[in-house]
């Protein structure tokens, strides 16, 4: 169990356990030790053993990986971005035969300040347990 504490209309836990009251929307950021791959068409794009796993009404897990655990050599950055009203602004990378398949928030919301600079894909594969 966790302290929550009220910011600007949210509650707020610890990694930015974000509640809207008044919608019931609800964030949730954790710390992994699940060992996550990520492969297109056969190339290992990231493999991480330290993924925060961001859960979030109405979606599936999200696993955002640190820059060091992801080969940023293979992504080009695109013009793509997305606003998400409760984490903020996304900017996008692409590979040359998968535009916008891996995004990152580089200023995100105070309330999930934890996945600033993680970058997430698509589809992400848990290929075990603690490392």
């Amino acid at each position: 169990m966790f302290m929550r504490t009220t910011v600007r209309g949210k509650t707020r836990g610890p990694w930015g356990a974000v509640q809207d009251m008044t919608q019931g929307h609800t964030i949730t950021i954790e710390e992994s030790t699940e060992q996550v791959r990520v492969v297109h068409k056969g190339q290992v794009l990231a493999e991480s053993s330290r993924p925060l796993v961001l859960h979030e009404t109405g979606c599936p897990p999200r696993y955002y990986l640190p820059p060091q655990d992801v080969r940023t050599d293979l992504l080009t950055p695109s013009d793509s971005h997305t606003v998400c009203p409760f984490k903020g602004t996304a900017s996008y990378w692409s590979l040359p035969d998968a535009p916008d398949l891996v995004w990152a928030y580089p200023d995100p919301l105070p309330e999930v300040a934890g996945i600033k600079d993680h970058l997430c894909f698509y589809d992400t594969q848990v290929v075990g347990g603690a490392a």
